[in-house]
């Protein structure tokens, strides 16, 4: 998708329903970081095509892992802007991989949808999964989305702050 913000809604949704196997702001990032490329081409004005290596399962993966990297090495950043937005942060480098990897294959699909320049199995040209549906319905789809992603942030927030409500304080005295 030309905008990533589409992507937001079912990534946020995956990313915090699956909280406990996912790091949710890897996954969803990695949705993000995808779409540089088309950026790239926008900006310079190659002759690419919009949605090219990057958004291919193959060359995806290993953009998947260098973002993995990058946000674990800034996992500290990490940890206190999920703190502002009310959740705790713990993660391994086991869940940064997969979660950026996942995050990259996810956009990668949805993107497959829409987009002739998509070759999901490249080196195969082949796009088995474009007009499956319409722009309009995978778009819809991604803004529907946003809906129960709010709902599971919430539910994140709350669950999150009873948790520290509940752990004892450690600078009471006894």
């Amino acid at each position: 998708m030309p905008f990533t913000p589409f992507h937001f809604g079912p990534s946020g949704f995956v990313g915090l329903a699956f909280r406990k196997w996912i790091d949710l702001p890897v996954f969803v990032l990695a949705n993000v970081a995808v779409d540089f490329e088309p950026g790239i081409v926008l900006l310079f004005h190659l002759d690419y095509p919009m949605h090219g290596l990057c958004h291919t399962f193959l060359i995806g993966t290993g953009v998947g892992i260098v973002w993995a990297f990058a946000a674990y090495w800034a996992r500290g950043i990490i940890r206190r802007l999920m703190h502002l937005f009310g959740l705790g942060y713990e993660t391994t480098v086991r869940k940064v991989l997969v979660s950026g990897v996942l995050g990259v294959w996810f956009h990668v699909l949805l993107d497959s949808f829409c987009w002739s320049d998509v070759q999901p199995f490249w080196p195969l040209r082949a796009n088995p999964f474009l007009d499956l549906m319409s722009i309009k319905t995978v778009y819809l789809l991604c803004t529907i989305a946003f809906v129960p992603a709010v709902g599971l942030y919430v539910y994140a927030v709350v669950a999150s702050y009873s948790k520290r409500e509940q752990a004892p304080d450690s600078r009471s005295v006894s």
